[in-house]
């Protein structure tokens, strides 16, 4: 775990520590440092920043990288004492070469291998994908020792490189085998990588129940998966020494538990994504009692699909990089298991995901661990589930159909467990996350609650966030699946955010939150967004905790979409103020809610409770207006006969205290005249929320409107 009181963040140049602050660390503490291409020196050339979905820059950490033509280098001052370096990079569809390494302006001769292979993914399956991982890892042991201040230079030997960060790091020494293991080499596998080591993998396993397994430096491939591992501990000599090159580690249903898996890397094949191949590390159960620690894994299609009995499964200090889906998935079934201070980069999807698939994951956390552009989906991904945690984690960049942090009622499958219990969300750092959705043709914010399939009636705590630069919202609620599910029980609690594309909260579902402490700085429309999505579909009621700064405007017109900066515009003079606005009232009859006023149709309509007069009808316009004139409205059929309702107007700037505007007043609905009537309003009148007082009607003892519509003009 990272000390108290150091924040680890991404800057422009590096990972680097910031200074002590009152919560825990987020993010992993990781055994290297990375600079980004963009802050070394280069005579090449530097691409983004581009948040457009399909772009190489867009995928880049920072959203920024430099493009090497042959011939030019990009040198980077080492910030850390370092022996090796791992280089994130991209080179055009269909190409491979190599780049020459120089040290202190010294060309190595060794030179570091590039290649497209396992760049380049298409999922047409997937709604809203496009062709994405565009980025690929490659790494190096240096034969020196580096310090701070060195230079380490990669030059283009004829192929166009596109370079984006480097991870400088000081590799220890290869362990040592531990007395009594096994040794997969005593049972004839192959450390040159030439022979199949599979058997000899299966009989060391087979002879080192209740022990260990020693996979000494080397590499070593295996022609199919490993099962019936159980009770065994597999250790290698440290992930940059044992490397085991396979596309399936281990697949199998059910295990009794107690396996250790550590110090070693998983290197695979994997060049596109079949879904129905278990091109996996680890696809089923490791059983009870088992850990994952200090593994490199690496070109699979997951990294860990974990199904079945995982139970208090820990899974820490691990790299998982370049998978053309999931880094993580708890699939279902998954109690007590930790997710802990692991480092992921350039997933396929989730990167890290639980999804209560038959039946729930339960009493489990993603905890402390570093993830940097998923280049589909979401960083940390919640799909039902009961008592689960996300605690001080660091997500960056996000890129297509995702978030930060999903929370979420997306079942995919049936049968599913939506949330449940209490979903605790505290300490996470957002860097650059939330992306345009082109299947909603809207954004999706940092940090999702998404009543998708279902209601969320989980109590959400959402704590101690850190959200920064965000291309669009910070915190957004949605009934994602266009059913308009409520999302109910959520308390943000202490929030510092720092740059928004277009809001700080972006509300399209009905149903509540409250917002305490969260303060915002670099808005780039408006503070509050308050739209239902689809229309029609329910109000969501903001309650102002205290604390709150900088986010109070809401944006004005449902009717459009903020654009990122573009700030609030001015409404158009003869635009109706109220349409699509959030609307409640007293009561309803029936299916007659208080959103029928505001939706446009004046064929449908609200009713309030009958026979309880005086009942109000209340409208949200998002801001102050000087409104002058309203045109309230009945359905227009002749089956509405005429009738008077006697209407008080009142006024809030803030929806607590109300003024009146117009004394109860009688108003005549006609067909043959439109069933209309026209207020027009003093001068000077300004109001935020609009209400109706409705105290008799000569034709139903309710209060009607099929349309309420609020004007400047008068």
């Amino acid at each position: 775990m990272p000390a108290i009181g150091a924040v680890v963040a991404l800057a422009a140049g590096a990972l680097v520590t910031l200074a002590p602050a009152a919560h825990a660390a987020a993010g992993a503490t990781l055994p290297f440092t990375s600079v980004e291409a963009e802050s070394a020196t280069t005579t090449g050339s530097r691409i983004g920043p581009d948040y457009t979905q399909g772009t190489l820059a867009s995928e880049a950490s920072g959203r920024q990288a430099v493009r090497l033509a042959s011939g030019q280098r990009v040198e980077f001052t080492v910030p850390r004492a370092a022996n090796a370096v791992n280089l994130a990079y991209s080179v055009p569809d269909g190409q491979s070469g190599s780049l020459d390494v120089y040290v202190n302006g010294t060309r190595l001769a060794r030179t570091l291998p590039v290649t497209s292979k396992y760049s380049y993914i298409d999922t047409g399956w997937i709604p809203g994908a496009k062709t994405h991982h565009f980025f690929d890892d490659a790494r190096m042991l240096l034969g020196q020792n580096l310090q701070p201040g060195d230079t380490v230079a990669f030059q283009s030997t004829g192929t166009q490189v596109t370079v984006d960060v480097a991870d400088f790091e000081q590799v220890g020494v290869a362990a040592t085998q531990p007395a009594g293991s096994v040794s997969v080499t005593s049972k004839g596998a192959d450390p040159s990588g030439t022979g199949d080591s599979t058997q000899a993998f299966r009989d060391a396993i087979a002879a080192a129940q209740g022990g260990v397994v020693w996979i000494p430096p080397g590499d070593y491939r295996l022609t199919s998966s490993l099962s019936g591992v159980q009770n065994v501990t597999l250790q290698g000599a440290g992930s940059w020494y044992s490397v085991v090159h396979t596309s399936r580690f281990i697949d199998q249903s059910n295990s009794s538990g107690n396996v250790r898996i550590k110090d070693f890397a998983v290197i695979g094949e994997v060049t596109e994504r079949v879904d129905s191949n278990p091109d996996n590390f680890v696809n089923g159960s490791l059983g009870p009692n088992s850990s994952v620690s200090g593994m490199w894994i690496q070109h699979l299609k997951v990294g860990l699909w974990l199904t079945g009995n995982n139970d208090n499964l820990v899974i820490e200090n691990s790299r998982i990089l370049d998978t053309t889906a999931d880094g993580i998935n708890l699939n279902g079934t998954a109690r007590g298991v930790r997710v802990r201070n692991n480092f992921l980069r350039d997933q396929g999807d989730d990167a890290l995901a639980m999804w209560s698939l038959y039946s729930p994951d339960t009493d489990s956390s993603f905890e402390n661990n570093t993830v940097s552009q998923p280049n589909l989906a979401n960083g940390i991904a919640i799909y039902g589930g009961t008592d689960i945690a996300v605690r001080n984690n660091l997500v960056s960049d996000t890129n297509a159909l995702g978030s930060g942090i999903a929370i979420s009622n997306q079942k995919f499958l049936d049968p599913f467990s939506p949330l449940a219990g209490t979903i605790t969300v505290d300490g996470n750092t957002l860097v650059r996350t939330g992306a345009m959705n082109p299947n909603w043709n809207h954004p999706m914010g940092a940090l999702r609650v998404d009543s998708y399939d279902s209601a969320v009636n989980a109590t959400v705590n959402i704590t101690n966030t850190t959200v920064t630069d965000s291309p669009y919202s910070a915190f957004e609620f949605v009934s994602g699946g266009g059913q308009g599910y409520p999302v109910r029980n959520v308390t943000v609690d202490g929030a510092t955010v720092r740059g928004t594309g277009t809001v700080v909260v972006q509300a399209e579902a009905q149903g509540a939150a409250t917002l305490r402490n969260v303060t915002a700085t670099g808005v780039g429309a408006a503070g509050i967004y308050n739209c239902p999505y689809p229309a029609n579909s329910g109000t969501f009621a903001l309650t102002d905790g205290g604390g709150n700064s900088g986010w109070s405007s809401t944006w004005a017109d449902c009717s459009t979409w903020p654009q990122p900066g573009q700030g609030n515009p001015d409404p158009d003079p003869n635009r109706n103020l109220t349409k699509g606005r959030p609307a409640t009232a007293t009561g309803s009859q029936d299916v007659y809610t208080p959103g029928k006023a505001v939706d446009g149709d004046a064929g449908s309509y609200w009713e309030s409770t009958n026979n309880a007069f005086p009942q109000s009808w209340t409208v949200d316009l998002g801001s102050s207006y000087a409104v002058r004139r309203l045109v309230l409205k009945l359905p227009p059929s002749s089956a509405w006969g005429a009738r008077t309702q006697t209407v008080t107007v009142l006024g809030s700037t803030d929806g607590s205290a109300y003024s009146t505007v117009l004394g109860a007043t009688g108003y005549r609905f006609d067909p043959a005249t439109g069933n209309t009537a026209t207020v027009s309003l003093p001068t000077g009148t300004g109001l935020r929320y609009l209400r109706l007082s409705v105290s008799a009607n000569t034709g139903w003892p309710a209060g009607q409107f099929s349309e309420v519509e609020a004007y400047l003009t008068s």
